[in-house]
C-alpha cells in the first residue's frame, strides 16, 4: 500500500493549482500487525503523526466518520472514511513522499488491511456560498 510512480504521474496530470480532496476508505486489521493493540490503535498513531505533515502543507481534515452500512452498492466493506482537503496534488505528493511521512508510515501499514485513497474535484459544496 505506497504510492506508486504511476500513481504519482496521474496525480500529476490533474489541475496543478486546484484544491483536491481525497477520499480515504479504510478497513482495519482485527490486530495490529505489529500486535500493538488493534488496528485501529494502529491508524490512530499513524493519524497523530500525519496531523502535523499535511496541515504544513496547507492541507485540512474536512470529514470524518466510522462507516455504519452500505445503503447501495456491494463495495462498501470499510470501517472508516475520512475526506481530506489538499490545496492541490503537489502538495499531497509532498507529503506522501517525505522521509517524515515514511517515518509515521508503518503505524497506517500496520493497522490497515485495506486502503484506498480517491483524488476527487469539488463539483459542489454546500458549506461554501
Amino acid at each position: 500500500m505506497e504510492i506508486t510512480d504511476d500513481q504519482i504521474e496521474r496525480l500529476r496530470a490533474l489541475a496543478v493549482d486546484a484544491p483536491v480532496v481525497m477520499v480515504n476508505l479504510l478497513k482495519y486489521r482485527a490486530l495490529a500487525a505489529d500486535g500493538d493493540g488493534t488496528g485501529r490503535d494502529a491508524y490512530e498513531r499513524y493519524s497523530r503523526g500525519v496531523i502535523k505533515l499535511l496541515k504544513a502543507r496547507g492541507g485540512t481534515i474536512l470529514w470524518a466518520g466510522n462507516v455504519q452500512t452500505v445503503a447501495l452498492g456491494s463495495d462498501g466493506d470499510w470501517d472508516f472514511i475520512v475526506l481530506v482537503q489538499y490545496p492541490n496534488c503537489a502538495a499531497f505528493i509532498d507529503m506522501m513522499t517525505s522521509p517524515d511521512y515514511a517515518a509515521v508510515n508503518n503505524h497506517r501499514l500496520n493497522g490497515l488491511e485495506r486502503h484506498v485513497i480517491i483524488a476527487a474535484d469539488e463539483t459542489f459544496c454546500r458549506l461554501r456560498t
